[in-house]
């Protein structure tokens, strides 16, 4: 690998960690677990454990590949050297897609939590949280984690006050029935919350910038979803206790809901707070995923070369970052994203059935990291991923065939036209 496209080892292992968690902890689990509550009913604290099962065993498949292949780019690269270029490509170009778009709609949420404190228009503060987060990333890995890192710190303090708070006010009698739905309302609830666990992978797009990779690559993937499991369970269980699941269904801000209920102004605070936070750490974390999968892209010359370039003084891909953060600005800008949302949903999960896929096709004298029970776990996670898939295939199908095609066009000129393109 030339040296000009080498990146510096700066991140260690709870750096690695807090990126996971800053992507994984995020406005989901502050408005998604109402929704949730709606379809399972108390069975929520069942489906946040069977969504974390579910996501364990893609983890898992992350986890041995970042430990064989700890290079930048993650899924894109995994799939780039297991499966084809072709299939590679494909899967970059629906990662940064949904990214992107995701990255997007992520700074509305920021903007409409600190719209409350700052009177400027939404669109304005989302775009401009972008740019901020952009620039930060431009400075440094190692500086944006630090910041992610005091952000994913405090979102936790939040987690844990709400914890500690409810745990008082939990009322046995909002337990019951614990299936009003029955199974198929918590396999509902589980395929919905599954989503919030869907920040993992982001740790694998910075394998380059972590010391000693092929140890501490797994180790972060699995402490990060661990760690966000037991936390999902706890605030689950709290939140229906508190108020019981009918109430935090209505709620379009559920956990804001039930600290309301403890009359607690110093809690009530803190967990609006938290989501400010949550909207944050996943904007930053977003932001440095998608410039590392676009750098890798480009470095394997399936995006314009110059895409790239590292900064002389910072050694960040700095274009990459550029084009990122400007584009997310941009959707911010321009308002609702809510129609394509599901789409962005859509290709994290195309890619994690990827993902799975090349695992299995990982030689044994390659991996580092062992998968236990191996193929189990991988071949699980592909049908799971392909359920959930089709679970949301009736509302994105066109859109999905929209930007699919794009990709292929574009794979196609740039064969024909670049011959440096690798194919």
């Amino acid at each position: 690998m030339p040296k000009q496209l080498r990146l510096n080892r700066t991140l260690g292992l709870f750096d690695a960690v807090f990126i996971g968690l800053g992507a994984i902890i995020g406005a989901g689990i502050f408005v998604a677990v109402g929704v949730a509550a709606g379809l399972a009913g108390p069975g929520l604290i069942v489906s946040v454990l069977i969504a974390g099962i579910i996501a364990s065993f893609t983890a898992f498949s992350f986890a041995e590949l970042g430990s064989a292949i700890p290079k930048e780019g993650g899924a894109y690269e995994y799939v780039f050297e297991m499966v084809s270029p072709f299939i590679g490509f494909l899967t970059g170009w629906m990662w940064l897609f949904g990214q992107i778009v995701g990255g997007a709609a992520v700074s509305l949420g920021l903007a409409a939590y600190l719209a409350l404190f700052v009177p400027l228009p939404t669109k304005l503060i989302a775009a401009s949280a972008c740019l901020f987060f952009m620039i930060l990333n431009l400075i440094g890995a190692k500086e944006s984690s630090i910041v992610n890192g005091a952000i994913v710190i405090l979102k936790i303090v939040v987690l844990c006050i709400f914890i500690l708070v409810g745990i008082f006010h939990i009322q046995a009698q909002n337990f019951s029935p614990m299936f009003p739905n029955g199974p198929s309302g918590v396999i509902a609830g589980a395929a919905l919350i599954f989503f919030a666990y869907l920040g993992f992978g982001r740790i694998t797009t910075v394998s380059e910038e972590v010391k000693n990779a092929r140890k501490n690559i797994p180790l972060s993937i699995l402490l990060s979803l661990g760690i966000s499991t037991i936390l999902y369970f706890l605030v689950s269980y709290t939140a229906v206790g508190i108020v019981g699941y009918s109430k935090l269904s209505a709620s379009a801000s559920p956990l804001a809901d039930a600290m309301n209920a403890t009359e607690n102004d110093l809690a009530i605070w803190a967990v609006s707070l938290g989501g400010i936070l949550a909207t944050a750490s996943v904007l930053l974390t977003t932001i440095l995923g998608t410039s590392r999968v676009s750098f890798s892209m480009a470095r394997n010359k399936q995006l314009p070369r110059f895409i790239s370039a590292l900064h002389p003084r910072f050694g960040t891909p700095y274009i990459s970052i550029l084009v990122a953060g400007f584009l997310m600005a941009i959707l911010a800008f321009a308002g609702e994203l809510k129609q394509v949302l599901s789409l962005a949903s859509f290709c994290v999960i195309i890619t994690h059935v990827l993902v799975n896929y090349s695992a299995l096709k990982l030689s044994k004298n390659k991996q580092r990291f062992r998968v236990p029970f191996s193929p189990i776990p991988q071949l699980l996670g592909i049908i799971s991923c392909v359920v959930l898939a089709l679970y949301l295939l009736s509302e994105i199908w066109v859109m999905a065939v929209i930007v699919l095609f794009v990709g292929v066009a574009f794979y196609l000129f740039e064969k024909l036209h670049n011959e440096g393109f690798r194919a």
